[in-house]
């Protein structure tokens, strides 16, 4: 433990400094700094000058070591925010990022030009990890009826628990990609499968191989064999209209893209680039 720092400002300097000497973003000091004040970011500038405690700074301390040795502050503190909203976040599910959001926005894109504004849509999130998508497309669709599935029991019960705390009916079904599904006709399927190839395992950061879940991370197949099951079982479960919305890396466009379009050989079948420019949805839109 450093030396007790007097006010915000000088324990938000301190651990940013440190965090830059063990290559850590030193922008996550802020970060938790603002979790143990309870105060957004204005809050804390205004605050910058207020004597820390010295139960906050050491609570806060802990938390800027943890990270040091590559826990990601998301778990550290147990939250991510995801569309401007909080989700639980813990070691079982993987971190909702910042590029699902754009999923997100796809989706309701869609849903207006090809949907009556009233109907009640059958919508599946497949894989639902911590229940971001599944959750935000409630919150932003109310009259979508929403089944999320996932092969994890832990990962379903943080699912189960964000549904909660964001006031979400949802429906969560255990059981591997569409097979909890596969009885019902649907308007819209979604899904962030683990798209990871395994030799790719090398190139990740420790933040990330260390503490996410390996399960929802890495596939065979260089990453594509789960969107080749899905595309395979998909033609017989979905209604007409309807659509799929994949999330994708970036390198894997042209081969889904492939396994949608042969699998729905009418559809509109389009890779769509995120705010980087770079390839990172997959969107099937059925008419017939």
């Amino acid at each position: 433990m450093i030396p007790m720092c007097k006010t915000t400002y000088e324990a938000l300097t301190r651990a940013s400094s440190f965090l830059e000497e063990n290559n850590r973003e030193k922008e996550v000091a802020r970060y938790l700094l603002q979790h143990v004040l309870k105060k957004n970011y204005s809050q804390l500038m205004f605050a910058m000058y207020d004597e820390l405690s010295t139960e906050d700074f050491k609570t806060f301390w802990s938390y800027v070591e943890e990270h040091a040795t590559g826990r990601p502050f998301q778990y550290i503190i147990g939250q991510e925010t995801f569309y401007g909203r909080d989700f639980f976040v813990n070691e079982n599910v993987l971190i909702p990022r910042p590029e699902t959001e754009e999923l997100i926005v796809e989706v309701k894109k869609r849903v207006k030009t090809l949907f009556d504004a009233n109907k009640i849509l059958q919508v599946a999130d497949i894989g639902t990890g911590s229940g971001a998508i599944a959750v935000t497309i409630k919150k932003e669709i109310p009259n979508a009826e929403v089944t999320g599935t996932d092969i994890s029991e832990q990962a379903l019960e943080v699912a189960l628990e964000n549904a909660q705390l964001l006031d979400a009916e949802i429906q969560f079904r255990k059981g591997d990609l569409l097979a909890p599904i596969s009885l019902q006709k649907w308007d819209v399927v979604l899904s962030n499968p683990p798209y990871i190839g395994l030799h790719e395992a090398e190139t990740l950061s420790d933040t990330v191989i260390d503490y996410e879940p390996h399960l929802a991370l890495f596939a065979e197949e260089d990453g594509l064999q789960l969107y080749r099951k899905m595309a395979e079982q998909l033609p017989s479960m979905m209604n007409v209209p309807s659509f799929i919305g994949f999330e994708i890396g970036y390198e894997q466009g042209v081969a889904v893209q492939n396994m949608l379009q042969t699998a729905f050989p009418k559809a509109l079948v389009e890779v769509v680039q995120d705010i980087n420019k770079k390839n990172r949805f997959v969107f099937c839109t059925i008419t017939e």
